[in-house]
Formats: structure tokens, C-alpha cells, sequence
């Protein structure tokens, strides 16, 4: 009863004609709560180089208006111009979603296809199944760990990554996925040790 499970399970699976995987992008709680940091810092410094240019206190913490204007309350309102330009980046990038997208694998058509959300316009990649060598795994440990899944393309050097920037995903997912990816495109796996 379990090799007719198996063989069912296994006919299941190579049914599938398409693969479509979601990529998350600039959407996340760090950059929201950073965002809201560098709001609340921003206006933080820019009120209290007011207050030390007015000589009134704007902050309902500490006595700002007792700073000399020169030269704290100009580097106050330095520091203030500076984060606040931070912060309309990042929540522009929050906006627009950046590096969202998705990647699709149609068996029928043999086609790839990566879109990915852009600064000012959106990406995408079309390829032939014949133009992809292997699946990468490209794992790093350490202080900056990485654990992405990438298409090794025949005749180019670097490895196209399929993966969100910033995703850390378990070590047994990643294999898992990419060896799902190696089967569904009949290629080989790399980055296993």
C-alpha cells in the first residue's frame, strides 16, 4: 500500500506544468519600524534646531532652546536634514514595493520567467529551459549569512538569483526547494556538500 502512495504521490507531482513562486520585497516590519525611527529621529533633531534658532522649546523633552544655535542647533538641523531624507528613500521603497515580484516555470512552453519591481521601472527576465545549465544553492554562513537559491545560466559567469534579498529561510527549505526547482528542470544541483 505505501509503493502505490508513493507512485501516486509521484505522478502527482510530475503533473505540475507550472511553477509560480512569490517574492516579498520591500514590504517588512524592519523597514517599517526603521522607517519609523528615522521619522521620529528626523523631526526630533529638525524641531530642536528650531527651537535652538527661536529660543523656544518645541520638544516637550529636555530644553532644546538653550542650545547655541551655532554650531549645535546647525548640526542638529544637519542631522535632522539627513535622516529625513533617509526616511523619504526607504518609505519610497516600502511604497513601491521594490524587489517584489514573482518567477514562473512553464513546463509546456519550456519558458522562465523573473519580474522583479524596480527604483523606477520594473525587471524581467525571459528564458528558455535550454539556456539554464543547473540550480545553485548559494549558501554562507557567519556575520552575514545567505541562503539563496540561484540558476546557472550556460556561457555567463554569475548565477542568476531567484531568491528575495533579505530572505533567510531554514537550510533544509532551501535544499528542498532547490532540488524540487533541479528536478521540475531537469537539471543538476549545485552547492551541496
Amino acid at each position: 500500500m505505501e509503493s502505490n502512495m508513493e507512485s501516486n504521490m509521484e505522478s502527482n507531482l510530475s503533473s505540475f506544468n507550472k511553477i509560480e513562486q512569490k517574492i516579498n520585497g520591500s514590504r517588512k516590519i524592519s523597514n517599517y519600524l526603521v522607517g519609523g525611527m528615522l521619522t521620529i529621529g528626523g523631526l526630533g533633531f529638525i524641531l530642536a534646531a528650531i527651537s535652538s534658532y527661536t529660543g523656544r522649546d518645541l520638544l516637550p523633552l529636555g530644553n532644546p532652546s538653550s542650545l547655541l544655535f551655532i554650531p549645535q542647533g546647525i548640526i542638529m538641523g544637519a542631522y535632522g536634514l539627513i535622516a529625513n531624507l533617509l526616511n523619504i528613500y526607504l518609505w519610497y521603497l516600502v511604497l513601491i514595493n521594490f524587489g517584489s515580484g514573482y518567477n514562473s516555470f512553464d513546463k509546456s512552453s519550456k519558458s522562465v520567467e523573473i519580474t522583479r519591481k524596480g527604483l523606477f521601472k520594473d525587471v524581467k527576465v525571459e528564458l528558455k529551459f535550454d539556456e539554464i545549465k543547473s540550480v545553485k544553492l548559494d549558501i554562507s554562513e557567519g556575520f552575514n549569512p545567505r541562503r539563496r537559491i540561484a540558476l546557472v545560466l550556460k556561457g555567463k559567469k554569475k548565477a542568476l538569483p531567484l531568491s528575495g534579498a533579505g530572505e533567510l529561510k531554514p537550510l533544509l527549505q532551501v535544499e528542498e526547494e532547490g532540488a524540487k526547482l533541479a528536478k521540475f528542470l531537469n537539471v543538476n544541483l549545485e552547492g551541496l556538500k
